[in-house]
């Protein structure tokens, strides 16, 4: 099982009470949140391999040469091109829950201009057997195959869905291989990726069910004889371009070379001070507990 670590803390702090606090009164919540989400988790799926993907770059310079507006209304007004929105009380907690994570034993990974979504790529393709990739990012549906299964957190951790191939197909009408033709296709606002002009859902999915790719629909928007209509095939000729760049965008790397996984024991002795320190209640003890 591998956390989309950076999902869940911010779905933690916008979703756990800003009352959890330190005895020192600073902000818990996400602190307290994610760790709940993964006690939860793991109690429920009893994965024999547990890695916590987390972001060494979150937007990285490679992504922005392709597509400049990527992440780019999340980037601090007036601050350095790397350099994210993130409120005050959020920020101080990201080391606390890093701290956390590496008293429980888990492996916290990340690789130098990656994302924590190209290092949950890797780890799925991998593994060698049952993945179970844990976020609420719908770009990882390209991930899901026969082997690998995203748990779809965006409605709730407690109410979450397991989404796989045969989910995929019967949503959508296409195979999970084609999900980046798709998301290129539509777009996602929340990553300042546009999509094709004038191309929303519907008609993304139609169109990859019809062709074969995105190159095979560039092919049929430049032959009037291909029963493509006049609109659409001018909507997908005004951005092809954009369609090569922004599928290299999208498309998780799945080849990085990662550590071997190994799991530590949780050392008590740090998860008691920890907790303390902290005032993580029995947060931090029930995963240790459900690791262990």
């Amino acid at each position: 099982m591998a956390f989309d670590t950076s999902y869940l803390y911010f779905r933690a702090y916008f979703g756990v009470p800003a009352t959890f606090r330190s005895p020192d009164d600073r902000p818990v919540n996400a602190v307290r949140g994610t760790l709940d989400f993964i006690g939860r988790l793991v109690g429920q799926y009893t994965p024999d391999v547990i890695a916590c993907a987390w972001d060494d770059d979150w937007r990285p310079a490679w992504r922005v040469d392709l597509v400049p507006s990527y992440k780019a209304h999340r980037v601090v007004e007036g601050g350095s091109a790397d350099e994210e929105v993130v409120d005050d009380d959020l920020a101080v907690q990201v080391p606390v829950i890093r701290e956390c994570l590496e008293a429980l034993g888990l492996p916290v990974l990340g690789v130098p201009d990656h994302e924590a979504d190209d290092v949950l790529a890797s780890l799925a393709r991998a593994h060698d057997g049952r993945s179970l990739v844990v976020t609420g990012d719908r770009d990882l549906f390209q991930l899901v195959d026969a082997d690998t299964s995203v748990v779809y957190v965006a409605r709730s951790v407690a109410n979450h869905e397991v989404v796989t191939p045969e989910t995929l197909t019967a949503r959508y009408g296409f195979p999970p291989a084609r999900y980046v033709d798709f998301a290129v296709l539509r777009g996602d606002p929340s990553d300042g990726l546009p999509g094709v002009r004038g191309i929303g859902e519907k008609s993304a999915v139609a169109l990859v069910s019809a062709h074969a790719s995105l190159e095979a629909i560039v092919e049929a928007a430049l032959n009037p004889a291909s029963g493509m209509t006049a609109s659409m095939r001018a909507k997908v000729l005004a951005d092809v371009d954009y369609l090569a760049r922004a599928r290299e965008v999208v498309t998780c790397v799945d080849a990085l070379q990662l550590p071997p996984l190994t799991r530590t024991p949780p050392d008590r002795d740090r998860i008691a001070e920890l907790t303390t320190r902290w005032g993580l209640g029995g947060a931090l003890t029930r995963v240790a507990d459900l690791i262990a």
